[in-house]
């Protein structure tokens, strides 16, 4: 039988496998992790080549082959290095960049600027940057597993032992039972949570106890939160691009999603950090490996680059409660959206630009040139948000508030309240809504003035429901 020889990123990522399988034993025996933890990732960290090479089919199914050289990725930079690779020297243990173009695209060749000797110009790509991350370092999960993702644990078993008691009326002191859980789960590792629970409680009635049981079996176990030892950050110009992306995963492989949590319009975290995040399984059924796939669009992804120090800080001492930090991190999430949303007015000038050649004349049976765009989605604004704007919009409109003055044929109201609706669905779907009121974006254009209107009545109804 001819020797046949073994490629190198094999070999490097063989002996990988076996140092960070070789860690797990050395911290299990320390203590700081339990069989059931060492277990889990063990799973994760087993076969490095071979959940490579899942990811590298996931990818293939959604976005086809590359459209641009693969380059090496710098994490530190946050940039590509200026060295192309070859396919067959990609490896779990760098990260590399490659643009990609999505097919499925609904934005694709809608908005363009003429410039200078008919130059046109792009405002939106169909083009993807997606970031392949490295393998997390084995000591970085389990600090995050003991760390960040314990103390998530540990708070969940307070709070669902606190619920219970207090939905049942003990006079039980609850700050005290806190502290003895918060000193029992401080002093080992552990995630059989019911367990040390009831331990602390001591004699109890029947019916509190396996209330208590039942809600400790729904807490999520520490181990359970890292999701990220396989991840891939895809970078698209506008949101309706990424969950275009997201609902063509789901309808690809349903059966491998995990789980969706789209943050786009999220004005509630502290941080006012803007994305979605799709887990999908690149195990099997019966051996689940998690792989998070981070969408964020380009100008928000510069600005966050930008927080990766205060984020760092707050690693390095997680218990120090750093209000600053977190006001200078928001801050600069602030400007990202508001640079991100000029960019979705400079997109709203190109379609009143168009609307009528290509909006209002239509190609047989009434159906617009723009119908089905953008493409309706299922991570959308609630039904009864949309109704309550459209009917303040459509008021707006007949009080000439809103109304178009250059366009190829004289409009009835009719016509206008169609366009405008048209527009509002528009950013709607494209823009991010803003954490706090006052911060309208500047100019007088109609572009501007309609986008401002349609981002105050989402923050009214976020904050009245009105």
């Amino acid at each position: 039988m001819p020797n046949v020889k073994v490629p190198e990123v094999d070999i490097l990522t063989a002996d990988r496998d076996r140092h960070n399988i070789a860690y797990i034993d050395d911290v299990l025996a320390s203590g700081k992790i339990n069989e059931e933890t060492a277990w889990y990732l063990k799973r994760l960290y087993a076969d490095g080549m071979s959940c490579y090479r899942e990811v590298f089919h996931i990818l293939g199914k959604c976005f086809g082959a590359p459209k641009t050289a693969v380059t090496e990725y710098d994490p530190e930079t946050d940039s590509a290095i200026d060295k192309p690779i070859k396919i067959i020297d990609i490896n779990p243990l760098s990260a590399y960049l490659v643009n990609h173009r999505l097919d499925a695209d609904p934005m694709r060749n809608q908005f363009f600027s003429s410039g200078a000797a008919h130059k046109i110009d792009l405002l939106v790509s169909s083009i993807v940057t997606v970031i392949v991350g490295a393998q997390k370092h084995i000591d970085r999960a389990i600090e995050k597993v003991t760390g960040k993702y314990y103390r998530f644990f540990t708070q969940d078993v307070i709070s669902v032992v606190q619920n219970v008691i207090a939905e049942y009326g003990n006079n039980i002191e609850t700050d005290k039972i806190e502290e003895k859980i918060r000193l029992r789960f401080a002093e080992k590792y552990v995630t059989d949570a019911a367990e040390e629970v009831l331990s602390v409680l001591g004699p109890s009635d029947d019916k509190l106890v396996v209330k208590i049981v039942r809600g400790l079996d729904e807490v999520k176990k520490p181990y359970l939160y890292l999701n990220d030892v396989w991840r891939v950050k895809c970078l698209f110009d506008l949101i309706p691009q990424a969950r275009t992306f997201i609902e063509r995963l789901r309808d690809v492989m349903p059966e491998r999603v995990i789980s969706v949590r789209d943050k786009f319009y999220d004005i509630e975290n502290p941080r006012n950090y803007r994305d979605s995040k799709i887990i999908v399984n690149i195990g099997t059924n019966d051996s689940v490996i998690p792989m998070e796939i981070i969408c964020q669009v380009r100008t928000f992804f510069e600005f966050e680059r930008k927080t990766h120090d205060y984020y760092a800080t707050l690693r390095e001492r997680p218990d120090a409660t750093n209000l600053k930090i977190e006001q200078d991190a928001a801050e600069l999430m602030e400007n990202g959206i508001i640079q991100y949303n000029m960019m979705i007015c400079r997109c709203l000038d190109d379609l009143f630009d168009r609307v009528g050649w290509n909006i209002l004349y239509s190609r047989g049976g009434d159906v617009s040139l723009f119908e089905g765009f953008p493409r309706e989605c299922k991570l959308y604004y609630s039904q009864g948000m949309l109704e309550k704007i459209f009917n303040k919009l459509d008021a707006a409109v007949k009080n000439e508030i809103f109304h178009i003055t250059h366009s190829s044929s004289k409009l009835d109201m009719t016509q206008e309240i169609a366009i405008f609706r048209f527009m509002t669905r528009f950013i709607l779907g494209a823009a991010m809504p803003r954490a706090r009121s006052g911060t309208n974006l500047p100019g007088d254009t109609l572009s501007v003035r309609l986008f401002n209107f349609v981002m105050n009545e989402v923050y009214r109804y976020y904050n009245t429901g009105k």
